[in-house]
């Protein structure tokens, strides 16, 4: 995808000296968006409805300890945005060396699959069955990918679908494969295939030279995520700009095609702030419900029918450490709840107080108001160490304390109403010229981390005069874990490219 050529079929607003701005949400987009047009000279207030920055990507704190909500690692190929990071946190960095692995009826395979790895763990028998099922695939594909299942289906085979990938995804999104769209696999799998695996693991494939293999080792920030977004907003306040806690944004006000201010609820009552210019990282749902005058009835309807994953995460602490070597482990085996479990031992130990101990974070995936989510705290801790127990990774007697955070909305869901919704929706946004909204629930899209920075840096960029598509980041781009180098196939991103996107 040639980023820099793209252009976004609407007319921006121009920002100009003198304008205000503001960013609701104070994430990863929002902070981004933020820093950079603080440092050049804007008005600029960021708005967060919580008391904690960083979204999904801000660090809990408990008793001393600081954990992940879901583990995120410091790994990019777009070099304006790995600057960006090194610009805000300087030296506070570290590196850590990666494992994750899953863990399947009592085994460990490595994530991701590896085919001499798996098919061994899974014994001579499965391993047969495996390869008939994928030599099936491979001759007689599926000849529609609508959904997740045909699309890794067609290319796993259907038996390694359903052994490594039906439980563990439909555990995640609370919903069939058959409803998960196969654009959702596409940007997260991108790239990997069974026969690919097989033939590098036997040195059959001609192109390997040109594959390497997936980060050894990643950044990160040595008291967490967090830590990145703490020290922004500090920057973005020392450059004259503002960054508000528990600052709710209720109603966004329009006045012919435009928004004009804002209308919010803090802890001391209600105020209304004006402004040229709005950048919004609030989920689309929220945003469609805020504005007023209200939307017509089908764009609300639309926005309504937009569907989000919620999660928690449970952290238990134990007197005991090097428990496994992992950063995180997927888990696969059916008959427990816990979907992935985070060792933050080995993430930093500047977020452990106390030598000897070990944070785990057992997350949970769950819709806001169901069972799992209404739990107490101290059921979902006593359920969290009992499928530790289950799952043979620590001695549950060694759990001597553990806290609960609850994330709401924290995955977009890409079911088969999403598209014709999130279209709707756009129709009515779009046309609004000086509101840009950016970011994972901004956008709807499953981001990570980087790209959902990137949609801020383009937003400002377009604000500038720039005529970047921002909804294409993260629909063309190779899965960003996967390293290779630029071939016919498979051109990589060219950084010269990025640059000129983000005016870098």
């Amino acid at each position: 995808m040639n980023l820099s050529a793209k252009s976004i079929p609407r007319q921006v607003s121009q920002i100009n000296a003198g304008d205000r701005v503001v960013v609701i949400g104070g994430g990863p987009a929002g902070l981004t968006a933020a820093y950079q047009l603080c440092k050049q000279g804007y008005a600029v207030t960021v708005l967060e409805g919580e008391n904690i920055l960083g979204g999904i990507s801000q660090t809990a704190q408990y008793n001393g300890y600081r954990f992940d909500i879901g583990g995120h690692r410091f790994f990019t190929k777009i070099k304006p945005v790995e600057d960006l990071w090194h610009e805000i946190l300087g030296d506070e960095f570290i590196s850590v060396p990666r494992m994750s692995r899953i863990h399947y009826g009592g085994k460990y395979f490595d994530y991701p699959l590896k085919a001499a790895n798996a098919l061994s763990g899974l014994g001579l028998w499965n391993a047969f069955l495996i390869m008939l099922s994928y030599l099936k695939a491979h001759f007689r594909p599926n000849p529609i990918e609508e959904n997740f299942e045909q699309w890794v289906s067609n290319r796993f085979g259907k038996r390694l679908y359903t052994i490594f990938f039906k439980t563990y995804t439909e555990k995640v999104w609370g919903i069939p494969c058959t409803e998960i769209r196969a654009e959702w696999a596409a940007q997260r799998i991108q790239g990997l295939s069974l026969a690919k695996a097989i033939m590098s693991a036997a040195s059959l494939n001609k192109r390997s030279t040109k594959i390497k293999s997936l980060i050894n080792e990643f950044q990160y920030p040595r008291l967490g995520p967090g830590q990145m977004w703490e020290m922004a907003a500090d920057k973005i306040r020392e450059m004259g700009g503002h960054v508000l806690m528990r600052q709710y944004v209720e109603q966004l006000e329009m006045e012919n095609g435009r928004i004009v201010a804002v209308r919010v609820r803090t802890p001391v009552g209600e105020r209304r702030i004006e402004a040229e210019h709005f950048i919004n990282t609030m989920p689309i749902r929220n945003l469609v419900r805020a504005l007023r005058p209200e939307p017509p009835a089908e764009v609300l309807s639309a926005g309504d029918g937009l569907n989000y994953r919620d999660f928690l995460v449970v952290a238990l602490m134990l007197d005991e450490e090097d428990l496994f070597p992992d950063n995180w482990i997927y888990i696969h085996t059916p008959g427990v709840k816990v979907g992935r479990i985070q060792n933050f031992n080995n993430w930093s130990r500047a977020m452990i107080p106390v030598p000897g101990k070990t944070c785990l974070g057992l997350e949970y995936f769950c819709f806001e108001g169901d069972g799992l989510w209404a739990s107490s705290d101290a059921d979902l801790i006593a359920l969290a160490t009992r499928e530790l127990g289950e799952l043979g990774l620590a001695d549950t007697s060694k759990v001597f304390d553990g806290t609960v955070v609850r994330m709401k909305k924290a995955y977009p869901v890409y079911d088969f109403a999403y598209n014709a919704h999130l279209d709707a929706v756009r129709g009515f946004i779009d046309p609004i010229s000086n509101l840009h909204t950016v970011g994972r629930n901004g956008m709807h899209k499953y981001n990570n981390q980087d790209h959902s920075m990137l949609t801020a840096m383009m937003a400002v960029q377009n604000m500038q005069g720039a005529s970047h598509d921002i909804w294409e980041v993260n629909t063309d781009f190779e899965y960003h874990e996967e390293q290779k180098v630029e071939d016919a196939k498979y051109p990589a991103p060219k950084r010269a490219e990025l640059r000129a996107a983000v005016g870098a």
